[in-house]
């Protein structure tokens, strides 16, 4: 049984991509600071798979303690690391906190990896190291333009650090470059639930569904879209979770064609704000109350994925509609508030 180390492992995409980790008989440990995740999301992978993963409340900032853990837990076949700050406005208005948090942890993960022989490492990347793009879909090879907000940014050095830590070690690597994920578990045991005021389109819609937010915000409807609204691609995270172990796969069987490799983890459509507003109003009945309001710094008026090297290279695609998503993040914030 191979043992894998997911940072973040108590997140969004994270525990979702723990789900499917030991589904798939992979042994898992999990570092998690719990900045942005709770221990109930713990009993929510233990209830769902049968299996208790092994737990470390560890902040990765800590050099002195990231070496501690690495002493302490020995063979470990290969590093998903999820564990980040996340929300683009955010970023802006506290670029130090994301340069400091995003770039220690990953250099620290490396060193330690290189010193202890920890050889295949899945970065958990974005669409938001493309920026604005020049055409769409995006595909692996559109430019890298200069990032729209620190966050952004973080992601593009992150890449650089993990190509230039490839070149000169036995690391072999794959970063997801992935879209906006949404919806919860089927089973509603684990789900988006994001820690304060959420940063992120479905949780603000379910929230104010719930009636936890008086009115969901809409930051802009002047962009050059067909309802003037900015585009993404929404992916289910249980289709997005599996594409991890999907990767995975493919380094512990020395199925990579190059040490670092890049792979678009989306659907290949793009939706408006209004249409995901509109699609969760019809598939959950509820009426939503929103307002527009100016833009955010840092959007991106629209992107969504070209996936073909995904589908072949890798053999994974999105299964899951918008709809599947909607309605279980529904269903999932629902449970949470017990309405």
């Amino acid at each position: 049984m191979k043992k894998i180390l997911v940072t973040g492992g108590l997140g969004y995409i994270g525990s979702h991509t723990v789900v499917e980790l030991q589904n798939a008989g992979f042994e898992v440990i999990i570092i998690d600071n719990l900045s942005n995740s709770t221990l109930e999301v713990l009993d929510g992978i233990i209830t769902i798979t049968g299996v208790s993963p092994t737990f470390a409340k560890l902040d990765l900032r800590n050099k002195a303690d990231v070496s501690k853990f690495f002493k302490k837990h020995t063979s470990i076949d290969g590093i998903i690391h999820f564990a980040a700050s996340k929300a683009v406005g955010e970023s802006v208005e506290n670029p130090l906190l994301y340069y400091e948090n995003n770039l220690h942890t990953l250099i620290y993960l490396l060193q330690e990896s290189k010193a202890h022989h920890i050889n295949n490492f899945i970065f958990s990347s974005s669409c938001t190291v493309y920026g604005e793009p020049d055409s769409l879909p995006i595909t692996e090879n559109a430019p890298v333009k200069v990032a729209t907000s620190p966050y952004g940014n973080t992601k593009q050095i992150s890449e650089e650090i993990i190509a230039d830590t490839c070149a000169v070690t036995e690391m072999k690597s794959i970063a997801l470059r992935y879209f906006n994920p949404i919806g919860a578990h089927h089973s509603t045991q684990i789900g988006e639930l994001p820690v304060g005021v959420p940063q992120n389109l479905v949780p603000f819609i379910t929230q104010t569904a719930a009636n936890l937010r008086e009115q969901l915000m809409v930051f802009g409807n002047d962009y050059n879209t067909d309802d003037g609204t900015c585009v993404r691609d929404y992916i289910h995270v249980v289709d997005l979770a599996k594409a991890h172990v999907i990767a995975l796969k493919r380094l512990l069987n020395d199925q990579n064609t190059d040490a670092f490799e890049i792979f678009n983890v989306g659907t290949g459509r793009g939706s408006s704000v209004m249409e995901v507003i509109n699609a969760f109003e019809k598939v959950t009945n509820q009426s939503l109350n929103y307002k527009i309001v100016d833009r955010r710094p840092g959007d991106v008026e629209a992107v969504f994925a070209d996936t073909e090297k995904a589908n072949k290279e890798l053999g994974w695609k999105s299964e899951k509609t918008m709809e599947d998503a909607l309605a279980s993040a529904w269903k999932w914030e629902k449970k949470v508030r017990k309405i």
